[in-house]
């Protein structure tokens, strides 16, 4: 039998490889900014087209590359921060894998310009496919530009399995701000179709990190300190009333490298115990430092996932420094329901002097004196409260007169005996509807009783009246007093531009949506004032990832969403007459068996399934 085992081609090889590295166009901008830093760059520009499907470039005032390096760092395992295996314990760079560069290079168009500080001229090189197509010398500036074109345009199935441009894009932001959070002494600037998204000086952290989500960052945030010889702890930790839904602000670095650890997550989880709402997740921005020697990096090619040698102890500092930051700057409150506050320290009384205490004694007093019953109503104490009572009897002036023309009146005297309302209606809607462990409304019908869901079918019932709303594009809103300021993300704002003109369909007026926030005038009638952030947040986290599989369009999405949000919770108590509107309003929708979520509103019990529980 003849061999059947080969042998692949480079550029097949390279294209599987860089599969590894190179998922979505998020990806190139990660290790071209990762490569930008190593490089010593003090100003780092990201320049975007299409959400990173037609260009995505990078241009740095780094030490820039030789000749023979531009060449170089694109073959596969050629990189300048290791020389041996016992490097990786030691490793202060963000990349070390060198493949990179190659995997870019091998399904996509890269132009490269690069330059050394003191050589005369650069080096221009085009590659296409991890095909060399021209190697020039150019004049250039100090430092490297980076510039891939058509991502994936070899492997036209990678391409399109992208999603969106807004999912797309918002990745693309969330590496971008991964970067810069890490660094924040270089300034970086981003732009995205020729619009400048984010342009961060050099600046301390708290600085930053308040640049980039804006809004009211600056008071959400209280910082942690921590030294100790396993690892040195700093950052910023939220206040628990800023926590939200979702976890778009939670951050850990280690050694100025962003990774995920959920062992770490849950320290910090640990340290909120008892200071958030069920589902909420405060915000954090931590930073681990820790000897290189002690920490694995080489798991994963994306490099986000780290292996400590003591796990358990960085969970108890990390625990520990979070605890005590939310107590020393008073964020945990403390409940003592026992306390007498008489009893606290009077502190206030420490600059004050003593003094003298004033005694005074009515010296008339005789406790041996008889009392004496004053009886003189001749007398001139009498006199005197008739001339006081005289000026409270020409109040009185005219009162009988009046009351004699009250009394003239004729009244009804004929009780009423009956109804406002006919007995048989009464009857009939007598204990039309029940409730059930504030869950379920319990309905008779001819054949039986109907038990319906109240939250889902008040989804089907939200979910049917949005849709419409936003089809016909007729929606009533409430205008409120004030106008409403809510702060969001710039990857937020970016989205609630896309969003505005649905949720406008569903009751909303936007005054103005601004670079860190949006003003809000008007709401839907089925939302409150209070309700108002708490919708739109969870609507963002809902929608920030696309449009879920199991809807057909935005509108769909967002009424979803809405109704998911809005409609009654299980265990809130209704009144008689709120669960029949519930159950009138399912059985007008269209489609009144299911919920928009797929699942049944309400099932039926017949007379003979209750004569069978009986026959015993």
């Amino acid at each position: 039998m003849s061999s059947i085992i080969q042998l692949l081609p480079d550029h097949v090889a390279n294209q599987i490889a860089a599969g590894e590295v190179v998922q979505r166009p998020a990806s190139v901008v990660k290790e071209l900014l990762e490569n930008a830093v190593d490089a010593k760059a003090t100003d780092i520009k990201l320049i975007v087209k299409d959400a990173g499907k037609s260009l995505v470039q990078v241009i740095d005032n780094g030490n820039g590359m030789s000749v023979t390096d531009a060449r170089m760092c694109f073959e596969r395992h050629a990189t300048s921060k290791i020389r041996h295996a016992e490097d990786l314990f030691t490793i202060h760079t963000k990349g070390f894998r060198g493949e990179a560069l190659a995997s870019i290079a091998a399904i996509a168009h890269v132009e490269l310009k690069t330059k050394q500080e003191f050589d005369e001229l650069g080096t221009h090189i085009i590659i296409e496919g991890s095909k060399f197509i021209t190697q020039d010398p150019s004049v250039l500036p100090k430092g490297t530009s980076f510039a891939v074109k058509n991502l994936f345009f070899n492997i036209p199935a990678r391409r399109n399995f992208l999603k969106s441009e807004t999912v797309e894009h918002r990745h693309i932001v969330d590496e971008f701000q991964k970067v810069a959070l890490a660094h924040p002494s270089i300034h970086f600037t981003f732009i995205h179709n020729g619009s400048e998204l984010f342009n961060l000086h050099s600046s301390n952290l708290r600085q930053r990190i308040v640049a980039i989500f804006s809004g009211k960052t600056n008071e959400k945030l209280v910082p942690i300190s921590e030294e100790t010889e396993i690892v040195q702890v700093n950052g910023f930790i939220s206040k628990p009333e800023f926590s939200k839904k979702n976890r778009s602000e939670q951050f850990f670095f280690v050694n100025n490298r962003y990774i995920k650890s959920g062992y770490l997550h849950h320290a910090v989880m640990a340290a909120y115990e008892g200071l958030l709402k069920d589902g909420m997740q405060p915000g954090y921005f931590i930073y681990l430092e820790v000897p290189p020697n002690t920490i694995d990096i080489n798991i994963h090619p994306t490099k986000t996932e780290i292996k400590f040698d003591d796990e358990h102890a960085l969970y108890a500092i990390l625990r520990s420094t979070v605890k005590h930051s939310l107590g020393q700057f008073n964020v945990a409150p403390v409940l003592d329901f026992e306390r007498d506050p008489n009893l606290d320290t009077p502190y206030h009384y420490q600059n004050k002097d003593a003094s003298t205490p004033l005694i005074q004694v009515n010296s008339n007093f005789n406790p041996f004196a008889e009392e004496k019953a004053t009886m003189n109503f001749g007398g001139s104490t009498y006199r005197e409260r008739k001339t006081e009572n005289a000026h409270w009897e020409s109040l009185y002036v005219g009162l009988k007169n009046d009351t004699k023309e009250i009394e003239s009146f004729p009244f009804e005297q004929e009780a009423v005996s009956s109804s406002l309302f006919n007995d048989t209606d009464i009857e009939e809607s007598k204990n039309r509807t029940y409730q059930i462990q504030k869950k379920y409304i319990l309905s008779s019908i001819k054949s039986g009783m109907m038990v319906i869901d109240q939250k889902r079918a008040h989804q089907r019932i939200l979910y049917e009246q949005y849709l419409k709303n936003m089809t016909v594009q007729q929606a009533s809103s409430q205008h409120l007093l004030f106008p409403l300021e809510i702060y969001f993300s710039t990857n937020e704002i970016h989205l609630m531009k896309e969003l505005k003109t649905a949720l406008e369909n569903t009751g909303f007026i936007f005054v103005a949506i601004e670079r860190d926030k949006i003003i809000v005038s008007g709401i839907p009638i089925q939302v409150t004032e209070s309700e108002v952030s708490i919708v739109l947040e969870e609507l963002v986290n809902d929608l920030q990832d696309g449009i879920p599989e199991s809807s057909f369009s935005q509108n769909d999405s967002i009424a979803k969403s809405m109704a998911r949000i809005l409609a009654v919770k299980t265990g809130t108590y209704l009144t008689e007459k709120e669960q029949e509107n519930i159950v009138n309003g399912l059985f007008a929708c269209k489609e009144p068996d299911v919920s928009p979520f797929n699942k049944p509103t309400f099932i039926t019990i017949s007379v003979d399934d209750l004569d069978k529980k009986f026959a015993i």
